[in-house]
């Protein structure tokens, strides 16, 4: 059975009168990659913020291997590691250089385990570089190092694609799903990028006013939430609208519709018996983004 790494239970937040959480509840396994995504001032910051025992907690607990943040922090904290915003790095020292100095906040780190993790994150051949030489994506990897330096099993990222380019982006997503597999860590990613989350996440957690509204593996995240949309091509979709009222015309060639697939047939019998020829249909599939906006009811992330 699956280790919990992580379990939020019943979380609820107030800063004076003010209600900021209600009964958050989250379990991370060892090997997730859960992105945990709101609306702006959904609750996500102050979320990970109560899991880091960064802020007190108004009721309810966070375990992290089994230890209570609040009850026991040092025991607790003891295999995590985190970025919260950007990683904090002196540019004008070496990569290797910022590791060491982290490692000397940690018994047990020593050079092996420095060169150990920076074959992990892909930077041996510029780990003796300068930190202001690196681009974006090259110091994110450095950041993601230094959180992985203790060997931890839990790993929170706040925003960890923020500002990078494509080739950054790829870069952090295939180490993320690098540690996942290979070191069994769970990592949880609060982040507005939907499309990248869509490409490594296997769950998500939506977050609406203070409140966890959907925790669910995006497969099933998308078919709560998807009436299915066909493309089809046609020959010409003049009569189209006449034909089938709820179609959608993309152009000359080509209209959509929201329809489910066994009444497809029927579909292709109207167009069939009007003389309009069909080159194809296709089955749209939905993004994260999509199934975001249809579960929290039109609330775009910014």
């Amino acid at each position: 059975m699956e280790n919990i790494i992580l379990r939020c239970e019943n979380l609820d937040k107030k800063i004076r009168k003010k209600q900021i959480l209600k009964n958050v509840s989250v379990e991370l396994y060892e090997g997730d990659i859960l992105g945990f995504i709101g609306p702006n001032g959904a609750g996500k910051t102050t979320t990970i913020k109560l899991i880091l025992g960064l802020q007190g907690i108004t009721s309810g607990k966070v375990e992290i291997n089994g230890y209570d943040v609040e009850k026991n922090f040092e025991k607790a904290i003891k295999q995590v590691g985190a970025i919260v915003e950007n990683p904090d790095l002196y540019m004008y020292l070496t990569g290797f250089q910022n590791l060491k100095l982290i490692s000397n906040l940690y018994k047990n780190v020593d050079n092996n385990r420095i060169n150990e993790v920076v074959k992990l994150v892909g930077l041996e051949n510029r780990i003796n570089d300068k930190v202001s030489k690196y681009s974006l994506g090259m110091r994110q990897r450095l950041g993601i190092a230094q959180a992985i330096l203790h060997k931890p099993n839990l790993l929170i990222l706040d925003e960890p694609t923020n500002g990078l380019d494509p080739e950054g982006i790829k870069e952090v997503r295939e180490l993320l799903l690098k540690l996942a597999k290979e070191e069994k860590m769970a990592i949880f990613i609060s982040s507005h990028n939907l499309a990248e989350l869509d490409n490594f996440c296997n769950k998500i957690c939506i977050i609406k006013n203070g409140q966890i509204i959907e925790t669910n593996t995006i497969s099933e995240l998308k078919k709560e939430t998807q009436i299915p949309e066909y493309i089809i091509e046609v020959d010409n979709t003049k009569k189209i609208k006449t034909l089938i009222q709820n179609a959608e015309l993309i152009d000359k060639n080509y209209f959509k519709i929201a329809i489910q697939k066994e009444n497809i047939p029927f579909i292709v019998k109207q167009l069939v018996n009007n003389d309009i020829s069909i080159y194809s249909i296709c089955e749209e599939s939905l993004t994260l983004e999509d199934a975001f906006i249809k579960k929290t009811g039109g609330n775009v992330i910014e």
